[in-house]
């Protein structure tokens, strides 16, 4: 499991979410409203398990539960400022609302 969190992602969540020192966000699969069919990114404030992929960035810990990892293994999630919107990627999939199509090798 990789997944790339910026450090300007992660101080957009503390920031937006109001988290603080010791305080853990889990990052997950999250399926679309009605009719869109859809996944993104999730997040929840949890308590991760022994197995899950641990980010610690400052002083925050950032993790993905095992169930998730097939979604968000090799994505890179990152804050433009200019822009001002997270910016998600992923190598294996054309589309990450849609992640059966897959980029072609």
């Amino acid at each position: 499991m990789n997944i790339t969190l910026t450090e300007s992602a992660a101080r957009l969540y503390i920031k937006e979410m109001e988290l603080k020192k010791g305080d853990n966000l889990r990052l997950f699969v999250r399926i679309g409203g009605v009719g869109s069919g859809g996944f993104s990114v999730g997040v929840m404030r949890d308590t991760p398990s022994e197995r899950a992929y641990v980010i610690k960035i400052d002083q925050v810990t950032f993790f993905v539960e095992e169930d998730d990892f097939w979604y968000l293994n090799g994505m890179s999630i990152d804050y433009n400022e200019d822009l001002g919107y997270l910016q998600i990627e992923h190598p294996t999939f054309d589309n990450i609302d849609h992640p059966e199509d897959k980029k072609e090798s």
